[in-house]
């Protein structure tokens, strides 16, 4: 890949998220807009940005890495991923947006009335924040990596610190504008390159890939080792080596690798001729392995895939509704009907979307399968556009997809700071104040950033995967009860989420850390939502019944607001979400006085004071009842 074109490519990406997000930040004018954009974001522009945030780097690169290694069963990513929004659709979206919460910590503590429930709920919140962290910031140091050769932590480092500043300086309303404009980014750095390496396929006659077998060499390939690499063959091989094989120093000249174990040295360059059969890494050796291309069911993925592609399934199916960053996207919306009409709209962006990645991983299995050998198979969206085209116009569109890439974890990983922020601000460094919110960016996004340059051996769609199951074993039984059903009590909900999120996010740590490599073990801790989503639910049910007297006085208004439509009026869709927002601040700010050391919540758009119960008059508020003078009206009659 031409270092020159994709870094151009990428700093393109970055100076247009600079402009759009100025474009934003200069209609952000109060506090509202800055935390939920006033309740006032259409449909159609909220999809656009849910779509941009939720199409992370494991979407852009992590599933197409797993279709490259595992095959066919890692298609249950993408699936999981959009019926994710489904479930979302059907029992959480409008409700949601009617609790006029802003986190899901509000959320808790308005319908259970439960200063507990809401810690264990912010916990939470940070907790699986800062494991969907990870990925975007290996994802980030994958790509700027391979674009310039700078360590693997770097990229992490300056993603970190572009988003603090977009993060801090333009809050919800400028990164709306910013995440829609990145979905269609990441579309057309995927769809476009696609259409000329298909065309490319074609030339080359249209091969299939090997399903059931270890894939072959389709043309002579050149493959150079950063690290000691353990691999395996089995059958004899003639290749030619500079670096050291075996413990032999080799200069150029040729070699046969005999079937069985052998040891490459670190600098070490491999040239494999065409049609020969890919070594991979040896058990235990930290890099991505094939198992069944075309069996998704088939022993392999450690032995119990059936029993993985089952956490996969619910992990990734109930995990949408608990994700911050997806939360807090419902509270922009100028009401529930508005909510539920930008669900339907996000998943036929989602599955647009989806329909391309899938080839990625079939053809890097054809062209690219020297990635399984360095465990780079991330890599695969990347490095196609070279591999299949080459000369200038391989270079453009490599630079294009790297555009690409930049833009997922770019919209991701503000989308995640602005919400880990939020609840580390108003329940983690309450003394800071309000006015004080965009300190708490810094640990929100420095905690994730340190971790990651201990933690890079986690495959990104897996890592992702492991957050989804947490917020499913956790967030999702909380929802559901805590929207449909009136019993639930606080000690139920503490229960559900200590033993739910609780065990899954110990389980996920242990995964994390490698305390368990292999066997039943390794596999209950990798996939938890299997056990851990009706360990939550149980836990919140029986707790409950068993402590009916404490159900909240407040249950049963609080359920006929969760589900009763808004009322409804004609014209003036702007003003009426504004109105809207101010009224839920208001009640907000009843409901919590005298427990908190400022007076108003974060999303009133009259500011926050910064000293303790002395609120700032905000000059641009013209009040509940007057009209806004930038609010053209209603429009006249047809």
């Amino acid at each position: 890949m031409n270092q020159t074109y994709a870094v151009a490519g990428v700093s393109a990406v970055v100076l247009a998220t600079v402009l759009v997000g100025a474009l934003g930040l200069r209609v952000s004018r109060t506090t509202s807009d800055f935390y939920v954009a006033s309740r006032s974001v259409p449909p159609r522009l909220n999809a656009f940005a849910v779509s941009g945030e939720y199409l992370s780097a494991a979407s852009f690169l992590g599933v197409a890495g797993l279709v490259l290694a595992h095959g066919a069963d890692m298609l249950w990513f993408p699936i999981g991923y959009t019926a994710g929004f489904l479930v979302l659709l059907a029992f959480v979206a409008a409700p949601l947006r009617r609790s006029g919460a802003y986190t899901l910590p509000d959320f808790a503590e308005a319908r259970l009335e439960s200063r507990a429930v809401r810690r264990i709920a912010s916990a939470l919140v940070v907790g699986v924040g800062w494991l969907y962290l990870l990925p975007q910031l290996r994802g980030a140091g994958l790509t700027l990596r391979l674009l310039t050769g700078a360590p693997g932590w770097f990229g992490g480092l300056v993603v970190a610190a572009v988003v603090t500043v977009a993060v801090a300086s333009g809050g919800m309303r400028s990164i709306t504008f910013v995440q829609a404009f990145q979905y269609w980014l990441k579309l057309t750095a995927l769809l476009v390159p696609a259409v000329f390496l298909l065309l490319a396929w074609r030339a080359d006659h249209a091969p299939a890939p090997a399903w059931d077998e270890r894939p072959v060499f389709q043309r002579s390939t050149e493959v150079r080792t950063d690290a000691t690499l353990r691999l395996t063959v089995q059958e004899p091989v003639r290749i030619t080596a500079t670096g050291t094989v075996d413990g032999r120093a080799l200069h150029g000249g040729p070699l046969t690798l005999d079937p069985g174990p052998h040891r490459i040295g670190p600098a070490t360059t491999l040239r494999f001729p065409p049609g020969a059969r890919v070594p991979l890494p040896a058990a235990g050796d930290g890099r991505a392995a094939a198992s069944g291309w075309a069996n998704p069911l088939a022993a392999g993925r450690e032995q119990h895939s059936l029993y993985a592609t089952y956490g996969l399934i619910l992990a990734t199916f109930l995990g949408t509704m608990g994700l911050p960053h997806v939360v807090v996207r419902f509270y922009t919306n100028p009401d529930g009907r508005a909510a539920r009409r930008t669900t339907v709209a996000v998943l036929g962006l989602l599955g647009a979307f989806y329909l391309l990645i899938p080839l990625y991983g079939v053809l890097g299995r054809l062209y690219a399968p020297d990635l399984l050998l360095t465990g780079d198979a991330d890599a695969a969206v990347l490095v196609l556009p070279q591999r299949l085209i080459g000369g200038v116009g391989g270079d453009l569109l490599g630079a294009l997809v790297a555009g690409g890439a930049c833009a997922a974890f770019l919209s991701t990983v503000s989308g995640l700071t602005m919400s880990v922020a939020g609840v580390l601000a108003q329940d983690v460094l309450p003394a800071l104040g309000i006015r004080h919110h965009r300190l708490a960016t810094l640990p929100a996004i420095a905690v994730p950033t340190a971790a990651n340059t201990v933690v890079s051996h986690l495959p990104v769609a897996d890592a992702v995967g492991l957050a989804f199951a947490v917020s499913a074993s956790s967030f999702c039984p909380l929802l559901v009860l805590g929207i449909w059903w009136r019993g639930l009590t606080p000690p139920g909900a503490i229960a559900g989420l200590l033993l739910g999120g609780g065990s899954a996010l110990t389980a996920v740590t242990v995964t994390i850390a490698g305390g368990a490599r292999s066997g039943l073990l390794h596999t209950l801790l990798a996939w938890p939502a299997v056990w851990s989503v009706p360990v939550g639910f149980a836990a919140m049910v029986l707790t409950s019944l068993a402590t009916r007297a404490r159900t909240p006085a407040s249950a049963s208004a609080t359920m006929a607001r969760l589900h009763l439509p808004e009322a409804t009026g004609g014209g003036g869709g702007r003003q009426a979400g504004r109105q809207a927002g101010r009224q839920e601040g208001r009640q907000t700010e009843r409901r919590d006085s005298g427990r908190r050391a400022v007076t108003r919540h974060p999303y009133d758009p009259e500011p926050h004071g910064t000293e303790r119960g002395v609120p700032d008059p905000d000059p641009d508020d013209p009040g509940p009842h007057a009209p806004d003078p930038r609010d053209p009206g209603p429009e006249p009659a047809a």
